[in-house]
């Protein structure tokens, strides 16, 4: 089992110990660190300030969201970072939700699907750069000939030689039909909440896309690169309420009302009454209460919280269900290095 540091997006500041978490990752053996954006800080920008430091690390965004930038920006983005990290880069993606994508970027979130498939398939033309690019489809049209178009837009290819014409493209997803378009187009799936139990369900979902006509990867060859928030700790009970909060509001906050994806993930996972209570509670302004209703079953089917021996096994589990690298948000070096020398013993135990 591969590990990733996930230093997200940021609250009202940037963290001030980031830096010191990314050399800690490097230098115990981590695979890679990631960022992410919501609605404040990008993903691309602490990548590459924090990255720069790296020698070794995987550079990964978990996730850029689909309609921040066009798919020609974030081609841009993702050819830069990857010749300046000598090729470490990785390219995670994802739709997001209609509030963000229609309330914060100011465009239409219908589609999905489609918008997805369009927008990947142009960033790999663009980094193939194989001839200038051009797209018919509805979404991201290559030239653009719409409305207030002056029908002067030219195919271009990029003017710098992408470093790898076929880098690692990741998607976030949550319900069948994403995961099984993950399946089909992607490198890999970043599911921002792995349940285990789902795993045989998972399975049907990513074989579905694995066995479409064209479909770039197959199981033993395609990543799952898993968010779990792992705590050793003898103090359990302080960890698994640690983590309720944040719980609570990608349940009950993270969606509008009847589309949260997240929401509707760990209903699937069997919560739904708890699900249920916590939106009603979170949306009635009542937050405290909402993060109260979050079982403990819940915490522990999305993370690993418990002493040395608990969190081998649930590593194992994850490990057993497919994934391929959890992606855990350390607070302090310790916390690093603690999990670093935990999986590398286990990894040494097993050879």
């Amino acid at each position: 089992m591969q590990l990733g540091l996930q230093l997200g997006y940021w609250g009202a500041g940037p963290p001030a110990d980031a830096p010191e978490l990314v050399a800690a990752a490097e230098a115990v053996g981590f695979d890679a660190v990631f960022t992410a954006e919501a609605w404040g800080s990008d993903a691309f920008t602490p990548l590459a300030w924090w990255g720069a430091a790296t020698q070794r690390l995987r550079l990964g965004t978990s996730v850029v969201q689909l309609s921040a930038r066009t798919p020609a920006a974030c081609a841009m983005h993702a050819l830069t970072l990857d010749h300046l990290s000598g090729g470490r880069f990785l390219l995670g993606l994802g739709v997001s939700g209609p509030q963000v994508v229609e309330g914060w970027y100011g465009r239409p979130f219908g589609k999905p699907l489609a918008r997805t498939r369009e927008y990947v398939q142009i960033v790999r033309d663009i980094l193939a750069r194989e001839a200038p690019v051009t797209n018919d489809g509805p979404h991201y049209p290559l030239p653009y000939t719409g409305p207030g178009a002056l029908g002067l837009g030219k195919p271009l290819r990029p003017i710098t030689h992408p470093l790898r014409a076929d880098l690692p493209i990741m998607l976030g997803a949550e319900g069948p039909k994403n995961v099984a378009l993950t399946a089909e187009i992607a490198d890999g799936w970043l599911p921002i909440f792995y349940s285990p139990r789902l795993a045989p369900l998972y399975d049907e979902w990513l074989a579905e896309g694995f066995a479409r006509p064209g479909a770039r990867r197959r199981k033993d060859d395609f990543e799952i690169i898993s968010t779990c928030q792992v705590t050793v700790t003898d103090d359990r009970r302080s960890a698994l309420d640690a983590q309720k909060p944040v719980l609570a509001h990608y349940i009950g906050g993270m969606g509008a009302p009847g589309m949260n994806f997240h929401a509707d993930l760990i209903a699937r996972a069997g919560f739904e009454e708890a699900v249920a209570e916590i939106t009603a509670l979170f949306q009635a302004g009542k937050r405290a209460e909402a993060v109260a209703a979050v079982p403990d079953e819940l915490v522990d089917e999305l993370s690993i919280v418990g002493d040395a021996e608990h969190v081998r096994a649930g590593i194992a589990r994850r490990e057993a269900a497919g994934v391929t690298m959890l992606l855990v948000g350390c607070r302090t070096v310790a916390e690093v290095r603690a999990l670093g020398s935990l999986v590398e013993a286990d990894v040494g135990a097993a050879r």
